[in-house]
This record gives C-alpha cells, sequence and structure tokens, in this order.
C-alpha cells in the first residue's frame, strides 16, 4: 500500500466492557492521538451513551452512533433518534450491522432521515447481493461484511472476489457510494490488500479492541 494512501479505518467499539463509559473516552482518545501522529484517518463508533463523553475528550476525533432509529421528537420510548445523536456530538451513524439488523424498508427510511439532518451513513451488508439492494437508498458508505468471519482470525480478503464484486455491484448503482470491507481485519497486509483490491477503508472491532495494546494494534494495522 502506498504511503500516500490513507485508508478510512472506521472502529466499531461495539459493547465491549474495555470500550464502555470511561473506557471508551480514553481509548478513543489513546487511538486518535496514533492517528494524528501518524495521519491516519480515524472514525470511532460508539455507543449512544458514550458519545458525548468522547466529543468531549476528543473533540476533533469524527464519532458515530453505532445505531440510530427513524423516529424523530415525540413519543418513542426507547429509540434513538438522529437529534439526541447529534446533541451528543456525532456526525454519522452505522446501520444494519449484522449484530444490528433492520427490515430494509425500515432502513431506507432511516438513511434517508439520517441524512436530511446531516448525517454521514454507513450501512453494513452482508453480501454483495445485500450491498447492491442498499446501494438503492443511497448511504454514504456501503460496508460489506460477511457475518461468518466477524470477530474471527479469517479476515473478509481472503475472500477477494466477494471485495471485487461488492465494489463493482455498489459502484454500477451509485459511483458516489465508499464501499468499505470488513470481518477478521486486524493486520497492515488486511488493510494493503482491501485497498488494493479498491475499496476505501474497513470496518474493524476486535481486532483493536480487544488487543492486549490498542494503540499497538492499531499501529500495525496501518504499518507504523
Amino acid at each position: 500500500m502506498s504511503e500516500d494512501i490513507s485508508p478510512l479505518i472506521v472502529l466499531n467499539l461495539k459493547t465491549y466492557e474495555n470500550a464502555t463509559g470511561k473506557k471508551a473516552a480514553i481509548m478513543a482518545n489513546d487511538l486518535w492521538e496514533a492517528a494524528e501522529v501518524y495521519g491516519a484517518d480515524l472514525v470511532v463508533a460508539a455507543q449512544a451513551t458514550d458519545i458525548n463523553e468522547i466529543k468531549r475528550q476528543v473533540p476533533e476525533l469524527t464519532v458515530y452512533a453505532q445505531h440510530i432509529d427513524s423516529y424523530g421528537y415525540g413519543a418513542h420510548t426507547g429509540h434513538i433518534t438522529a437529534e439526541a445523536i447529534i446533541g451528543a456530538g456525532a456526525s454519522g451513524t452505522l446501520l444494519n450491522h449484522s449484530e444490528k439488523k433492520i427490515d430494509h424498508g425500515i432502513l431506507a427510511e432511516t438513511i434517508k432521515v439520517a441524512q436530511d439532518r446531516g448525517l454521514e451513513v454507513i450501512a453494513c451488508a452482508d453480501s454483495v447481493l445485500e450491498a447492491e439492494q442498499i446501494a438503492d437508498f443511497g448511504p454514504n458508505y456501503i460496508a460489506v461484511e460477511p457475518p461468518e468471519l466477524i470477530g474471527g482470525d479469517v479476515s473478509v480478503t481472503t475472500r477477494p472476489q466477494l471485495i471485487v464484486d461488492s465494489v463493482e455491484t455498489v459502484r454500477k448503482v451509485d459511483e458516489g457510494i465508499t464501499v468499505l470491507v470488513g470481518a477478521g481485519v486486524k493486520t497492515y497486509e488486511d488493510v494493503s490488500k482491501a485497498m488494493e483490491l479498491k475499496t476505501d477503508g474497513v470496518l474493524l472491532a476486535s481486532g483493536i479492541t480487544k488487543a492486549e495494546d490498542p494503540v499497538e494494534a492499531f499501529k500495525r494495522l496501518i504499518g507504523r
């Protein structure tokens, strides 16, 4: 991977204990400092309750929610609104992660609600077919993650044809959508391979958040 290419690294903190509450803010700050030193393009996807504290401690870091609902203000107990995460400091959201799947009708509506309020959307797809379907909804990003590889030691980059097909399929529908890949991504070689296959970056979680030293894992990921 050329040093002048800076892939987008989207880190999903999920609900891991060491990435929740004050620990989420500490991890986000440590990773942001490393990203600044090495010129990496980092986005952190945090639990809705942690966004405000992360942004308070690391105002320069781009923070996304892990999910929002399509509802706005009103009698919608328990739902996460776009307005709430914007108020907390988020500038985008994940949607349709394999651990939080959404009916496609609701997904299309939620993407529109998010974008109408100025949020960027990373919509996750578990296959080339789903990526094609979601591309019609016009998210800013599509992250293709085979669910059977998520959290494991086998990287999505071991399936190069899946990546090539995903990129080509999405861009046939909408050339403006940024394509990411994820699942099992842990190494610089994984990121390099993803970039060689014409993606724009990676979505990952456990490769960094569950590492013994997340900062060192992040540095290895970006080849430092």
